[in-house]
């Protein structure tokens, strides 16, 4: 089985939507969430036949990510961020990067940036807009202000491609 381009944590309608959209953009997605049954509903479900593979550890998500790993937390900002961020750091290694998709406040992206760089991995503070209902078309997603390292702007690049006319905003 080929890796994927991107995890992502979080199996609600947003999570599902935007693990959907990516794939039809040509990315293979891994997913996650702590409650298995809701993996496997959408595996079984609106995943079904698509290039998106089920994770149930989450060593196993990190696993099967191509390196520089890049995964998604689509959690609601809150204590979650911070104790998703603290399962993922040991199934991480130097390079690979976190991006807190749930819009998180920019004291605590700013702490969490600081932290998860101590730890020789990158962090992305990031907010996507859409709703539930346009996760599936062009989104936006914010983004902090990011160091430009080759391995993030290939994935700025990247997700601005996928999305055109949703676009990337950097800052916000």
């Amino acid at each position: 089985m080929s890796k994927a381009d991107i995890g992502l944590i979080g199996l609600v309608v947003m999570g599902e939507n935007l693990i959907l959209n990516m794939e039809s953009k040509g990315f293979t997605v891994a997913c996650f969430s702590c409650t298995v049954s809701k993996v496997d509903n959408f595996i079984n479900g609106r995943a079904e036949g698509k290039n998106i593979i089920s994770c149930h550890p989450i060593q196993e998500l990190c696993a099967n990510l191509k390196t520089p790993r890049k995964v998604m937390p689509m959690v609601k900002a809150s204590k979650a961020v911070g104790d998703f961020i603290e399962l993922l750091l040991p199934h991480l290694g130097n390079g690979d990067i976190i991006i807190d998709g749930g819009n998180s406040h920019f004291p605590d992206t700013t702490r969490r940036t600081k932290y998860v760089e101590s730890k020789g991995k990158l962090y992305i503070g990031t907010g996507v807009s859409g709703g539930e209902e346009d996760a599936p078309f062009p989104l936006v997603i914010l983004q902090d202000i990011i160091p430009k390292t080759p391995d993030l702007l290939e994935l700025d690049e990247q997700l601005e491609n996928a999305w055109q006319g949703g676009g990337c905003e950097d800052g916000y």
